[in-house]
């Protein structure tokens, strides 16, 4: 299986509009992050996780034939905003599968009536095949998906389990159930926001303390703001086993 890192950002993404932060001025690739996003892709199937506003960008960035569909993992605009780009793909090869808690969905439906309404569609807008999940496993490409809930403050997030392999974004708190999901996964994706604590996200050092106890063997953290600091010196000080990740990049697991 192959991930592609489509943006490792938050909201407001790498550089901050009209931010003077040394990292927003930084020349270093690694520094400008898109609003966070993974590839999956496996024998013949595609899926992204989260289509934020930067999607468009991010798929001429890493072109692909073909998207089997998208998995939310919640409704907030950096992460669902993006849903009408996915129509070069719906033309191409018809209703785009979409998987969301009932939540999500219903927030999906308000910020775009056109693209789910029955009556009199708009011939432009894409058709999406949808498929509410709550906390159960289900199948993706004959592979079984474990949702994992955590916390984002007090808003539940779904993070997601693929084999071996688990992306957990915008937590704060794990519960101990969830934590049990993750055990024995190989490689863990978790958002690591910056050094000092926040309320809705994990800094640094709430990441890393995940880590230690899920023990996977690489971890890569993602949805980084700019107040983590440079790339380069950020990694310097992580454990041989854990990145941070940056846009584009890409692993095998």
């Amino acid at each position: 299986m192959k991930v592609t890192f489509l943006g490792t950002g938050t909201s407001q993404g790498i550089p901050v509009i009209g931010s003077r932060h040394p990292v927003c001025l930084s020349d270093d690739p690694k520094d400008k992050r898109l609003r966070v996003s993974i590839l999956i892709q496996w024998d013949i199937y595609t899926y992204v996780v989260d289509c934020g506003p930067d999607f468009r960008q991010q798929m001429l960035a890493n072109p692909i034939d073909r998207l089997d569909g998208i998995l939310f993992t919640h409704e907030h605009n950096d992460h669902v905003i993006g849903l009408d780009d996915v129509r070069p793909f719906y033309f191409r090869q018809g209703d785009i599968s979409i998987y969301a808690h009932q939540r999500v969905l219903k927030e999906l439906k308000k910020r775009f009536e056109y693209v789910f309404t029955v009556q009199n569609k708009y011939p432009g807008a894409p058709t999406l095949d949808i498929n509410i999940i709550d906390d159960n496993p289900f199948i993706i490409g004959k592979k079984e998906v474990i949702p994992i809930n955590v916390f984002h403050g007090k808003l539940q997030v779904y993070g997601f389990r693929i084999d071996d392999f688990a992306y957990v974004t915008d937590a704060k708190t794990i519960p101990k159930e969830s934590m049990k999901k993750l055990k024995g996964v190989k490689v863990l994706v978790l958002n690591a926001l910056r050094e000092e604590p926040h309320n809705t996200h994990l800094n640094l050092s709430e990441a890393l303390e995940i880590v230690n106890h899920v023990k996977p063997e690489r971890a890569y953290f993602t949805h980084i703001s700019h107040k983590m600091g440079f790339h380069e010196e950020v990694q310097k000080k992580l454990p041989e086993n854990v990145f941070l990740a940056y846009d584009n990049l890409k692993i095998e697991v």
